[in-house]
């Protein structure tokens, strides 16, 4: 029997309490022989990381004193495993036990491979989709396949996606070496696509495969945090992704289209009174202008690794507009704003 790659498994924890200990029982029994885990608190106050060592056997802790973020605490994951594959595993889910032995095997299957994500139901709707992947559109925001959908014969086949959600994605540790892991500037939000964006770019793809299955309780760590200011980090990354890794005729047709229609949200928000959530766009936008020097340089080092132009990566990346899921994603995102922060 060949010896199986050893596969790094990265889980970010903040307070996770019981849901962090049925995820790791889920992965305790896990069929896949050869891994390793590596658990990055970001300063739980629940005493959530203690009991770890009894539900599993941990390769490292990393102990951060405050939350860093996802971005940042994956970066400190990654740095830590010894694998061939790096696996980011949200502390919010559960997983199948052939799971991780599926994707594995269709990794080694296709080099070209950088990143693949498993079909992600939601756990509490049983049959309902969380994610089947995202793509891009030519106005700069994301389009979610699946999103919060019935399962049914269209998300039962493999499919090139522009990005897999960062809830469960296995990559070729290959992929970090040559173009590194998350942006650190991206707290939360957008950091997933930004880096498939480059995986994407230097040759490799992004897949989805259905025949891998994950858990997912959506929304559990972001409902505890100022959700105002997670929407203002989602508009942060996108806005700074798009003028890092676009052509630059592309900054004219996609960025700027994306900037106006981002300010048409603020004078809508304004209008209505809704002062912290139109502030909250304009202040994204802000930040990119005021660090437009440090984004160039990230601009600089990426457009040098570029294998493939946009018009190459559009064929495969790209999907046109749908105004009824763009107006309910707004609608999803308003409704989440005026939510209470749960404990």
């Amino acid at each position: 029997m060949d010896k199986k790659p050893l596969v790094s498994i990265i889980i970010v924890n903040w307070n996770g309490g019981e849901v962090l200990r049925q995820c790791l029982r889920s992965v305790s029994k896990i069929d896949y022989p050869s891994w390793e885990l590596i658990l990055v608190d970001n300063g739980s106050v629940d005493g959530s990381e203690k009991k770890v060592n009894q539900l599993i056997k941990l390769t490292q802790l990393i102990k951060n004193k405050k939350n860093l973020g996802f971005a940042v605490a994956n970066n400190q994951g990654y740095k830590k495993g010894r694998g061939k594959y790096i696996l980011l595993l949200n502390n919010d889910t559960k997983v199948k036990g052939d799971f991780l032995s599926r994707l594995v095997t269709r990794m080694e299957e296709d080099y070209r491979i950088g990143v693949i994500q498993p079909k992600i139901y939601l756990m509490d709707r049983t049959g309902y989709l969380d994610n089947a992947g995202s793509f891009l559109t030519k106005i700069g925001f994301l389009q979610h396949w699946g999103f919060g959908q019935r399962d049914r014969k269209e998300f039962a086949k493999e499919r090139e996606i522009f990005s897999a959600k960062g809830a469960c994605m296995l990559i070729r540790r290959e992929v970090i070496e040559k173009i590194g892991l998350f942006d650190n500037d991206f707290f939360a939000y957008f950091e997933e696509s930004d880096f498939c964006w480059r995986v994407w770019m230097v040759g490799y793809k992004v897949i989805f495969y259905p025949k891998a299955v994950i858990y997912h309780k959506l929304g559990f760590t972001i409902r505890r945090l100022n959700v105002t200011w997670l929407n203002y980090h989602y508009y942060k990354n996108r806005i700074c992704s798009l003028l890092k890794n676009l052509e630059v005729k592309n900054l004219l047709l996609i960025l700027v289209p994306h900037i106006i229609i981002s300010e048409f949200i603020f004078l809508l928000f304004l209008i209505r009174g809704q002062f912290s959530y139109s502030f909250m766009i304009k202040k994204a936008i802000i930040w990119n202008i005021w660090n437009l020097p440090e984004i160039y340089k990230k601009r600089k080092r990426i457009q040098k690794i570029r294998k493939l132009n946009d018009r190459e990566l559009f064929r495969i990346i790209v999907q046109p507009i749908n105004l009824v899921n763009f107006f309910g994603d707004f609608k999803r995102m308003e409704e989440d704003l005026k939510r209470p922060k749960s404990n």
